[in-house]
């Protein structure tokens, strides 16, 4: 067990970590790496990227029944789940192999096995509880991501009640399912089954679903989903799971109305914590609040020479705000000029059912709240030839502005390929954008991004198209 020294030890191989890892060796520091699992983290093995490929079944299928729309006829349709799920396995291989392979080419060592602080620029590294390594650093970044949470009463058993992790890989598709939870894990997987024709019962303590996102996308996206043939219940709770041979019955309670719903399996999307265990934090100055490790605007702790970044730092939990944490966090190690502090309000949110939903900075309600007067737009996609010529007019693009200064203060979406347009907006945030430039950009026809500078000239009175 050889003791190696270096500039930075990054702990955790996710998007923070890995991300960190890299721009550390480009800046010139000795870096190295420690993951216990699989590079990549939860996001490209068992989150962001495994979804997607089986979202993009799911969106293929559903498209495909309507064939005849788009004068295509088809003898009948049908799913092989074995293949949907070895499709989402490989796409997830494939990366986290490509992560390696960036490790590798940027002179990255990495240790296969769980860390854990041992005193001051140390870290003790050990495999099935045997040692590997005693690493020493002037710098520790802990990236240790996060994981799904648990609610007593509540708790996944893998088979009859999942996490997100079991959901992805499904021996048989469940005729009835239960989602616990609206966020975006949540409403991701019930729109992947279903569109793949299991019946979906969604329940949401808030009263509303998606509910960090505008109210207006919040409705449109429930109108949507229950269209669909989903079920759902907002301000309700799920009091109680009674587990059968090869079902559940939930007891679910709004106001003082309980009912019993017996549904295949459950699936429990109610958040996540922090991983903050078992990494020796209790012999460090650094402090943990609600399943988080505080930090500084820059990602330094209270102790000396520890920062931590990403899931286990704290919302918004998102792979790309991670990333982006871990290269300011290097950044500012390595001293480069100018380093400053990630702004929540330019992080672009995603979340991939159908229809989809993209969003950015304030929502009309919070930009209100925080005594703003404000002009709003809005631009409706079936008034979009794009999104008509694809058979995909339902959703709507709003913005919000600063009607005193014009600055552009967010956007919120919804429909087809919203995901990927909301990086136009992203970008106009971090120029600072006001509805000036907004107006004088010119946006190619057709695309569905029409729709996002319609949004901007109906705030100012000047749409052309609706």
């Amino acid at each position: 067990m050889a003791a190696t020294n270096f500039d930075l030890v990054v702990v955790g191989g996710g998007p923070g970590g890995y991300v960190a890892a890299i721009r550390a060796a480009q800046l010139g520091l000795k870096t190295a790496l420690v993951e216990r699992e699989h590079l990549g983290g939860i996001c490209l093995n068992w989150g962001c990227i495994p979804t997607k490929a089986l979202l993009r079944t799911s969106e293929l299928f559903h498209t495909m029944g309507r064939a005849e729309e788009f004068g295509i006829k088809t003898n009948g349709l049908s799913i092989d789940l074995k293949k949907i799920v070895e499709r989402s396995r490989a796409v997830a291989q494939r990366l986290t192999n490509g992560v390696g392979s960036l490790l590798k080419k940027h002179k990255i060592p990495v240790f296969d096995g769980h860390a854990k602080l041992a005193g001051k620029g140390t870290l003790a590294v050990t495999k099935d509880g045997k040692p590997v390594a005693t690493l020493t650093a002037r710098h520790i970044i802990l990236a240790t991501g996060a994981r799904p949470r648990s609610l007593p009463g509540l708790e996944a058993d893998g088979r009859l009640v999942w996490t997100s992790k079991q959901a992805m890989v499904p021996e048989t598709l469940p005729k009835s399912l239960l989602v616990v939870g609206s966020g975006a894990i949540g409403m991701e997987f019930a729109s992947f089954y279903r569109d793949l024709g299991v019946q979906v019962t969604v329940v949401e303590v808030l009263p509303r679903i998606l509910p960090q996102e505008d109210d207006d996308v919040s409705e449109f996206a429930r109108k949507a989903f229950v269209k669909q043939g989903m079920t759902i219940h907002v301000g309700t709770t799920v009091k109680a799971l009674k587990r059968g041979a090869n079902s559940v019955t939930a007891t679910i309670e709004k106001g003082k109305e309980t009912t019993d719903l017996t549904v295949d399996r459950v699936i429990l999307a109610i958040g996540i914590v922090g991983n903050v265990e078992d990494l020796g934090l209790e012999n460090t100055k650094v402090k943990v609040e609600k399943g988080r490790i505080v930090t500084t605007p820059l990602l330094s702790t209270d102790e000396p020479g520890v920062y931590a970044i990403g899931d286990v730092a704290g919302p918004p939990w998102l792979a790309h705000k991670a990333s982006h944490e871990g290269i300011i966090c290097v950044e500012q190690i390595a001293g480069v000029k100018g380093v400053h502090p990630l702004d929540a309000t330019r992080i672009p949110g995603c979340t991939y059912c159908r229809p989809q939903v993209a969003s950015i900075g304030l929502t009309e309600k919070k930009a209100k709240e925080q005594g703003l007067d404000v002009k709003v737009g809005r631009f409706p996609l079936i008034g979009n030839g794009k999104a008509i010529a694809l058979g995909e007019p339902d959703g709507f693009v709003k913005t919000i502005f600063d009607a005193k200064t014009g600055a552009f203060l967010g956007a919120h979406m919804i429909g087809a390929e919203v995901t990927e347009l909301i990086q136009g907006f992203s970008i106009a945030k971090t120029l600072e954008t006001t509805e000036a430039e907004l107006i004088e950009a010119v946006f190619p026809h057709p695309t569905l991004s029409e729709a996002m500078h319609e949004a901007v000239l109906d705030a100012y009175g000047r749409v052309i198209h609706i």
